[in-house]
């Protein structure tokens, strides 16, 4: 929800991303979604067996895309995971397992298609494909993040986007677990060779440390704008978002809002207002 990210390269969507991980990007561009969802086809070189993350919304034609670009490829599509539960990443997921016969797999039980779930610290192996499983609730509470060892990438829903900053959808997202989240994948950037970022919509960032510091610095100066706020007397989140998002685009302030909620029940948790 705010300007571009330091280390962006190119700022284009769609496309091969790493020697294992394609983008096939959804057609449902909007201010929330940016250029549309990035839903990632992903593959070990040589192997015939792929794994799709987030469907994306239920679109026919996009899903029928995803399976068609597995197919020109010589590869099957054997599992689907989801990042998180909201409708642009998710919704589309039992009908792509209807076309494709696989299981749909995410943390949320609700989300589910088979027996298996997705917890984090799980490693995955599929045709090869080595894939890690690492909780980063704060977005929502069942956001993950997968981990291409071999690619040095991580797979980060909205938790990072390629542009901007994503919100805290509060009450289900939480603050106080989203810097912590964002706090483990710089960890990861930092001491585990993780160097590219590849978000649920925008660009692939190059710079995945970078950005993790923007984040993270972003977060802390809004939460002493929310602070600030406050103390100047706004008493509602409608008002600290007009004060505070006065130089974001209108159209954002519904989601601006729930991460000032997020933000007020943090300090209201610590005592800080």
């Amino acid at each position: 929800m705010s300007g571009p990210l330091p280390g962006d390269p190119a700022d284009t969507v769609g496309g091969v991303a790493t020697p294992r991980a394609q983008c096939v990007l959804a057609p449902n561009p909007s201010p929330m979604t940016l250029d549309g969802t990035n839903t990632w086809l992903l593959s070990e070189p040589g192997s015939d067996l792929a794994v799709v993350v987030d469907p994306g919304p239920l679109d026919e034609t996009h899903l029928r895309r995803i399976v068609d670009l597995a197919e020109q490829q010589g590869k099957r599509i054997a599992l689907t995971l989801l990042t998180h539960g909201h409708a642009d990443h998710a919704e589309g997921a039992a009908r792509f397992a209807e076309l494709t016969g696989t299981a749909v797999r995410a943390l949320d039980p609700a989300l589910r298609l088979g027996e298996e779930g997705l917890h984090g610290g799980q490693r995955l192996d599929v045709g090869g494909l080595d894939l890690r499983v690492v909780g980063t609730p704060g977005h929502t509470a069942d956001s993950l993040t997968f981990h291409l060892p071999a690619d040095g990438a991580i797979l980060t829903g909205d938790t990072v986007l390629g542009r901007g900053t994503t919100m805290v959808a509060h009450p289900d997202g939480r603050l106080g677990d989203y810097l912590d989240s964002l706090r483990r994948l710089h960890a990861m950037a930092s001491e585990h060779g993780v160097r590219t970022v590849l978000p649920g919509h925008g660009p692939v960032l190059a710079d995945a440390l970078g950005a993790v510091d923007y984040y993270l610095a972003h977060r802390a100066a809004r939460l002493a704008q929310v602070e600030t706020a406050v103390e100047a007397g706004c008493r509602t989140a409608p008002e600290v978002v007009a004060r505070v998002y006065a130089d974001v685009d209108p159209a954002l302030w519904p989601a601006a809002e729930l991460s000032v909620r997020a933000q007020l029940t943090y300090l209201e948790d610590r005592g800080l207002i």
